[in-house]
C-alpha cells in the first residue's frame, strides 16, 4: 500500500514538472522581446529591413544631376540598403526612359513638353512634378573680351541663328572679329529652354556638345567665343569666364545673373529645375517615398552647395504638400 501511494505521488510530481516546463516555453517574455527567434519580434525585424531596402532608378538632366547626386550621397550613407542609380542622358533622353517605364524619376531643366505628356498618357504612366531649385541660364564670353558689356535677346538671336559671323555683325561698335558660338546639344533641357525663350523656337546654329564642361572650357580658351549653360557651371568657372548681363524683351535695362536676380526671376533667363516622379513608384516601392521625402528635405542645401539657387520656404512647402498626398 505504501509503495502504491509513493508511486502515485511520484507520477503526480512528474506531471507537474512537465506541465511547468511546457508552460515556460510558451510564455517566456524574454524570447518575444529579443526578436532573434520565431514570433512577433522576428516579423517586426523583417518588416523594418524591408522598409529600408530596394532599388530606385532615375535619369535626365545634367543640370539637375549635381543636386541629386549630393542628396543621394547622404541618402546612401543613411540608407545603405537602398540602391539609387542616377543616369545623365539629358532632359530629352531622360524623358524617353521615363516614358518607357525604365525609371522611377526624371530630372529636368525645363518643364515637360505637351508631346511628352501625351506619350506618358499612352503608356499609362501618371506622374507628379516637383520643383527642387532655381537656375539662371548664363551667357558667357571669354575674359579677354572687353567690349561685350551686355546683350539683348535680339542680339543673341543674331548670334545663334548663324546670321552673325563677326562681332561687328551683332553691334556696329563691336570689333571686326570672328565669333565662335557654343551651346549644349538637343539632349539638354538647357538647349530647349534657350531655343524657346530666346530663339522663338528657331534652330540654334552653333558648335553643339553634349558635355557642358567642354562648352565652358571652349569659351574660356577662345577670345572670340560665346556660350551658354547652367548657373553652376558659370560659378565653378567664373574666374575663366565673363558673365554677360542680359536685356530681355520685358527688361528695362540689362540684368546680371546673381543669386538674387535668379530667385526673383528678374534675370531674363531664370528658370526652375524639376524632378518628375512616377506615381506608381510611390504605391509599389516604400523606399521611393523615403528617397523623395529625403530629396525635398535636403534640396535647398544641396542646391546651394551645387551652385544653384534654393527655393523659398513657401515654394518648398508647396512641393512637400504634393508629396504628403501620397502618404
Amino acid at each position: 500500500m505504501k509503495k502504491s501511494i509513493f508511486m502515485a505521488a511520484l507520477l503526480m510530481s512528474l506531471v507537474f514538472i512537465l506541465a511547468a516546463c511546457g508552460g515556460g516555453n510558451a510564455s517566456d517574455p524574454s524570447e518575444e522581446s529579443t526578436g532573434n527567434g520565431s514570433g512577433d519580434g522576428s516579423e517586426a525585424s523583417t518588416d523594418a529591413e524591408a522598409s529600408a531596402s530596394g532599388s530606385i532608378s532615375g535619369d535626365g538632366s545634367s543640370t539637375v544631376a549635381p543636386i541629386l547626386e549630393l542628396i543621394n550621397e547622404d541618402f546612401n550613407a543613411e540608407y545603405p540598403e537602398i540602391q539609387v542609380s542616377i543616369g545623365v542622358s539629358g532632359t530629352g533622353g531622360g524623358f524617353e526612359k521615363f516614358v518607357a517605364g525604365e525609371t522611377d524619376f526624371q530630372n529636368a531643366s525645363r518643364e515637360i513638353k505637351e508631346e511628352e505628356v501625351s506619350e506618358l498618357e499612352k503608356a499609362g504612366i501618371d506622374f507628379t512634378e516637383f520643383k527642387v531649385a532655381n537656375d539662371g541660364l548664363t551667357v558667357a564670353v571669354n575674359t579677354e573680351n572687353d567690349f561685350v558689356d551686355y546683350l539683348t535677346f535680339e542680339e543673341l538671336q543674331t548670334i545663334y541663328s548663324g546670321e552673325a559671323e563677326k562681332w561687328s555683325d551683332v553691334r556696329d561698335e563691336f570689333p571686326d572679329e570672328e565669333i565662335t558660338a557654343y551651346a549644349p546639344d538637343q539632349s539638354h533641357g538647357t538647349h530647349d529652354f534657350f531655343k524657346e525663350a530666346v530663339m522663338d523656337d528657331g534652330d540654334i546654329t552653333a558648335e553643339l556638345n553634349q558635355d557642358t564642361n567642354v562648352i565652358s572650357q571652349s569659351v574660356a580658351s577662345s577670345e572670340g567665343a560665346i556660350g551658354f549653360f547652367g548657373y553652376n557651371y558659370y560659378m565653378v568657372n567664373q574666374e575663366n569666364l565673363k558673365g554677360v548681363p542680359l536685356q530681355g524683351p520685358e527688361s528695362e535695362e540689362p540684368v546680371k545673373v546673381t543669386e538674387e536676380t535668379v530667385m526673383s526671376y528678374e534675370y531674363p533667363l531664370a528658370r526652375p529645375l524639376f524632378v518628375y516622379a512616377k506615381n506608381e513608384s510611390f504605391e509599389n516601392n516604400e523606399s521611393f517615398m523615403q528617397f523623395m521625402e529625403y530629396t525635398l528635405n535636403n534640396a535647398s542645401s544641396a542646391a546651394e552647395e551645387a551652385g544653384y539657387v534654393a527655393l523659398t520656404e513657401d515654394e518648398m512647402q508647396e512641393q512637400k504638400d504634393k508629396l504628403e498626398a501620397f502618404k
